[in-house]
């Protein structure tokens, strides 16, 4: 039979964008491969991506959607939209079930990659015997918090917002204890529990692809892949295939949120310009705007400086590492085919 991949992201415009995008990275390097995504929505706006869709599936025919079917919430007064994903995830388990046990009739399915939201599809993926990995977009650096992140709860007692502490994350600087996010701040909050309870699940899987290469943080990468951020368990293979950009997407997704366009931004763009040009020159006050030339005057003396210099020089390194790392042989291809390897050894 044809060999498949099932890609499961959450509802969010942002993270099937993303899954869509290794996809094609998959599918650059395993042509022959049959990628599959699982769909879900959520009872509130999360973005249009019909269009989307449409144009992907009709451009990649390797690509193919499965929308399953919309679950119903409890009745609930809570607006935290993480906690309603997850909700909508968890519920979603029997259709993910169906869907996978219907590919699997025409298809080989080597891997089920989900993303963090996602994690209570590796019960379905366990009973069925296929190999399952997070696809983590964020980097490495935030791959240690969450891995660390059931330590960070077994070795404390208080909230993280009422904790008043330098966390020390092996792997990333020392961070606030009330920087981290917001989340993981209130311990009794459900949102709080999902995120706990996804992190603790990073010990079953098969693997972590994260969207990083190994030069750009090298340093997280080092200490995830020695296990230093899960100190009594296992960690997974983690697979640095980045950087992976998003080539198109719904328009304006950069400047929403939840589908719609930021209130600020459609503040900006109902301002006469003429208006925006005689603000520009304000004083500094209370409210804290200061004045276009002291604005001026900063980003200058950053970008004529010494130390400005060594970011640009930076900025350039770092541009050219990239490029290196997903060439043929560099470190990001290297993960790549090893990753696809991993699933012919099931």
């Amino acid at each position: 039979m044809e060999e498949a991949l099932v890609l499961y992201p959450s509802p969010l415009v942002g993270h099937l964008i993303s899954m869509v995008e290794l996809g094609k990275l998959l599918l650059t390097h395993q042509p022959s491969l049959s990628v599959h995504i699982l769909i879900t929505s959520v009872p509130y706006n999360s973005g249009s991506t019909s269009t989307y869709i449409a144009n992907v599936a009709a451009t990649i025919p390797s690509i193919k959607f499965h929308h399953l079917p919309t679950v119903t919430l409890p009745s609930t007064k809570t607006n935290n939209h993480e906690q309603i994903v997850f909700e909508v995830l968890r519920l979603s388990n029997p259709h993910v079930r169906e869907e996978l046990l219907s590919i699997s009739k025409n298809y080989t399915i080597h891997g089920l990659v989900v993303d963090f939201f996602c994690s209570a599809a590796l019960s379905v993926a366990k009973e069925l015997n296929i190999p399952a990995h997070y696809y983590f977009t964020s980097g490495a650096g935030v791959l240690s918090i969450f891995l660390y992140f059931p330590t960070i709860h077994n070795t404390t007692t208080k909230s993280l917002k009422d904790l008043k502490t330098l966390l020390h994350i092996p792997g990333v600087p020392p961070i606030p204890s009330t920087d981290m996010p917001v989340p993981m701040l209130e311990r009794e909050d459900k949102a709080y529990e999902y995120f706990k309870y996804s992190s603790c699940r990073f010990p079953e899987l098969s693997g972590i692809i994260v969207n990083t290469f190994e030069s750009l943080e090298s340093r997280s990468v080092k200490t995830a892949s020695e296990g230093l951020c899960v100190p009594n368990d296992r960690t997974p293979p983690i697979y640095c295939i980045g950087p992976l950009i998003a080539t198109e997407g719904p328009k304006d997704d950069a400047v929403t949120r939840n589908g719609t366009r930021l209130e600020c931004l459609k503040w900006l763009d109902s301002q006469p310009v003429e208006e925006m040009k005689l603000a520009l020159p304000m004083k500094e006050s209370e409210s804290g705007f200061v004045s276009a030339t002291e604005v001026e005057e900063r980003v200058r003396g950053l970008m004529e400086s010494e130390e400005g210099r060594l970011i640009r020089e930076r900025t350039v390194g770092m541009k050219i590492a990239a490029k290196v790392a997903s060439s043929s042989g560099g470190s990001s291809r290297v993960a790549l085919s090893k990753l696809v390897e991993s699933w012919k050894d099931k």
